[in-house]
């Protein structure tokens, strides 16, 4: 999920922006500060170079997820992931981006409110949690006052854009967390715990796992589609048909062991592998026609040959010969088409894999249960 925060935020700052009519250039920048942003509570994942016992390392548990997860789980998702730090920290690298363009006294005034709001944290951190207190909340200040610097330098947003942006990518990050683990810490430095678990999209835990990586697989497609929005771009022509080939991965459904949250690995890196194979799909060329760059224009096009004498392109426009055809300037394949065709390829792959699993695996269980012995 560690993705998902930043492109959750970034999709739906980018969105909003877009219908406020702001320009595609500074809808993007929201985007990407508020993504930013909502990436930022993961840095407590830091403190495993603090908790991780160098001393006992070996070839064979460095090829372990367990030996970082392990050395994390005390503190992923407490401290950075509250609501309550997420307002106050929020508030305070807002403040600092504020008063960057201020008259001196001011901005003086502004960082060392900010600067002071965010040692308090750390302070409360370091005497509720020792030495991890003082290390994740120290990197998350550090982290956060950096990129509401970068905000203000590296784009045209006003002070008051990215401290927008820094709250809500702060208070968006938690909630991605509600079906992968162990539920954030919401309301820390208080006891008050909003969830006693993990919420469960379904009792077996392959299609668990399948439904907690559709709504990451989803939150992807919303950015993407956002950037297509800003940018006025169809997202829809941009899918090569040949992407409907990821059904086929159906079959690992029987193949495989069953996926869990807790192994995955096997699930996540094999079918982000049929992603990448049909987003190559995109720039190869298909039985509809040659895909080419247009000069002049800024658009792929289609040659098709429809007879050996006459030669046309999809739009209409006419290609006099093939000679002429290869003469035209290469570019790179266009970055939509790839993507969105891989993620064309990644969905269609979930939706034969869970088909296929769910046939073999969990309606032989429920016609058993039903009839009659």
């Amino acid at each position: 999920m560690f993705i998902g925060h930043a492109l959750l935020a970034f999709a739906l700052a980018t969105l909003l922006a877009d219908r406020l009519g702001w320009s595609a250039d500074r809808a993007l920048a929201l985007g990407a500060v508020a993504g930013a942003f909502a990436a930022l509570p993961d840095v407590d994942m830091a403190y495993a170079a603090v908790a991780i016992d160098l001393g006992s390392l070996t070839a064979a548990s460095l090829t372990r997820p367990s030996t970082l997860w392990d050395a994390t789980r005390e503190v992923h998702r407490a401290l950075t992931h509250s609501l309550v730090v997420s307002l106050l920290a929020g508030g305070a690298f807002g403040l600092w981006a504020v008063v960057w363009d201020r008259r001196p006294s001011i901005r003086a005034v502004g960082s060392v409110l900010s600067i002071a709001a965010l040692a308090a944290l750390v302070g409360v951190g370091s005497a509720q949690n020792g030495t991890l207190g003082l290390v994740v909340l120290g990197a998350f200040a550090v982290g956060g006052l950096a990129l509401a610097t970068l905000g203000r330098l590296r784009t045209d947003l006003s002070g008051r854009a990215v401290a927008v942006a820094a709250v809500f990518g702060l208070l968006s990050h938690p909630w991605g967390d509600l079906v992968t683990g162990e539920p954030p810490k919401l309301f820390y430095p208080f006891g008050a715990r909003l969830l006693d678990g993990r919420v469960l999209l379904h009792g077996d835990p392959t299609v668990h796992l399948l439904g907690a990586f559709a709504l990451e697989l989803a939150v992807i497609w919303l950015a993407a589609v956002a950037v297509a929005t800003v940018t006025d771009r169809s997202w829809r022509d941009a899918i090569d048909p040949r992407a409907a080939a990821g059904l086929a991965y159906g079959v690992a459904a029987v193949l495989m062991a069953p996926p869990t949250l807790e192994v995955s690995y096997h699930f996540v890196f094999s079918i982000l592998a049929v992603g990448v194979v049909c987003g190559g799909l995109s720039v190869a060329p298909g039985p509809a026609g040659l895909r080419t760059w247009m000069p002049g224009t800024t658009e792929w096009r289609t040659w098709v040959p429809e007879t050996a004498g006459s030669r046309t392109l999809a739009s209409g426009l006419s290609a006099p010969s093939l000679d002429g055809l290869r003469r035209r300037v290469a570019v790179p394949p266009s970055a939509l088409a790839v993507t969105f065709t891989a993620l064309a390829g990644i969905t269609a792959a979930l939706v034969g894999y869970a088909a296929v699993y769910v046939a073999a695996e969990l309606l032989p269980a429920a016609i058993g249960g039903v009839l009659p012995a």
